[in-house]
């Protein structure tokens, strides 16, 4: 068995899909029903004995100073927030990559025990469909992840963005990171791609099966009007502004 050491929380993206909530604030800040959706991932985190965390920030990243006071998290800048896709963010983080949780911070956990630190093999967390999707769709067979569809789907295994990787992946990851940013220049895709697609054949990935339910993402304004009835209103209020 592998034990979670630490853990990145990628929180550096402009979350566009979302304005107008996130014209001033960023998309892992936002308050679901009171709480910032990146708290409920290092409380989640710390409830797990998880308590080395990084924050990887870009977008209006004075915000997140808090966190350090409150959490005790470290930060970690992205100066290419703006320009590349979220390969970057794990790109200045990649010196923390063994045995390491990645998540992103635009996400609720509602079911703590899920960021269990113990675990046997490298992979992403899923949940079981027979309907279809567009998430990127993972075929297993025997444990192992043996194929992943970008359109997505129906009949598989749906990804959701918490991965957790052991000190020999982690290694292969940075390496991979670095060849792909620096040598490839290839700077506009997921970090996601470079073990699922550009050096999937060097990884023997598996799952961590969850339920609907147990990771919230909110991608769309409609999702986070059903979460919380308030941003239906379309007011200018300090839901989201006040003393933290």
């Amino acid at each position: 068995m592998y034990q979670i050491k630490r853990a990145i929380i990628m929180a550096a993206g402009k979350g566009e899909r979302l304005r107008p909530v996130t014209d001033q604030i960023p998309k892992p800040l936002i308050k679901v029903n009171g709480v910032p959706m990146i708290e409920t991932i290092i409380q989640a985190l710390i409830q797990n004995g998880i308590r080395e965390i990084y924050v990887v920030i870009g977008y209006l990243k004075e915000q997140f100073g808090y966190l350090c006071q409150q959490y005790g998290v470290n930060l970690i800048d992205n100066p290419y927030y703006d320009s590349c896709n979220n390969i970057a963010s794990l790109y200045v983080a990649r010196n923390h990559l063994e045995d390491a949780m990645i998540l992103d911070g635009d996400q609720i956990i509602s079911k703590a025990d899920i960021l269990d630190p113990f675990f046997e093999k490298s992979g992403y967390h899923a949940v079981w469909t027979e309907q279809e999707t567009a998430e990127w769709l993972m075929q297993v067979s025997d444990g192992t992840v043996t194929s992943c569809s970008r359109e997505g789907g129906k009949i598989g295994w749906q990804l959701f963005s918490v991965s957790r990787w052991c000190s020999e992946d982690g290694k292969k990851l940075k390496k991979h990171l670095e060849i792909e940013f620096e040598q490839n220049k290839n700077r506009q895709i997921y970090w996601d791609d470079v073990p699922m697609f550009c050096h999937f054949e060097d990884y023997d990935l598996g799952i961590f099966p969850m339920q609907f339910g147990d990771i919230i993402e909110i991608d769309q304004l409609q999702e986070l009007i059903a979460l919380d009835s308030s941003y239906a209103e379309g007011k200018n209020d300090e839901r989201n502004t006040d003393e933290k």
